[in-house]
């Protein structure tokens, strides 16, 4: 059996849900029905800092939001597709549409919509305040809860693994 660490190699690709992953599941909803999320800094620094390095980053969302669209658009993310009631078809466009493999890709998720790409992607993880179903199935289960570095977590340990993780003489932007 190939063990995680292995299993991260030949990853090119990062997918990503976004309630309860790239934010800790809350959601405000205001009097004129605008949804707010609020997000962890660190992982959007990481987040840009995979794209900057050539890593493509995609958001599969059940949810539909401006204030997602909006986030992904400054962080430098081209794939975000929200409102997706059937999140492989999503991910299997983004597959080909980008001339992947499912051994190329992580995919983080937290809930049971989640799970169907938990278990295809070439490494399935969750947060740590994943659904017990997501963390069964997982091959990594973060140390942070979703919003809280989790995507930080494992594009982090992608990127050191690969050799593009920042060290003292980089320069960043």
């Amino acid at each position: 059996m190939i063990n995680y660490k292995e299993k991260l190699q030949p990853i090119k690709a990062f997918v990503f849900d976004f309630d309860g992953v790239m934010t800790d599941g809350s959601v405000w909803v205001y009097a004129d029905k605008e949804t707010v999320r609020a997000g962890n800094i660190k992982d959007g620094f990481a987040v840009q800092y995979a794209v900057k390095k050539g890593y493509l980053v995609a958001v599969i969302s059940g949810a539909t939001s401006a204030s997602i669209d909006n986030r992904m658009h400054m962080l430098g993310v081209e794939h975000c597709y929200t409102g997706c009631g059937d999140k492989i078809v999503t991910y299997e466009r983004f597959l080909k549409e980008n001339n992947l493999t499912d051994s190329q890709v992580l995919f983080m998720g937290d809930d049971l919509p989640d799970y169907p790409l938990v278990r295809r992607a070439g490494v399935g993880t969750c947060p740590s305040d994943a659904a017990i179903e997501i963390k069964e199935i997982a091959d990594y289960i973060s140390i942070h809860a979703g919003g809280h570095g989790a995507v930080r977590d494992v594009i982090e340990q992608v990127l050191r693994l690969h050799g593009n993780w920042f060290h003292e003489d980089a320069v960043i932007w």
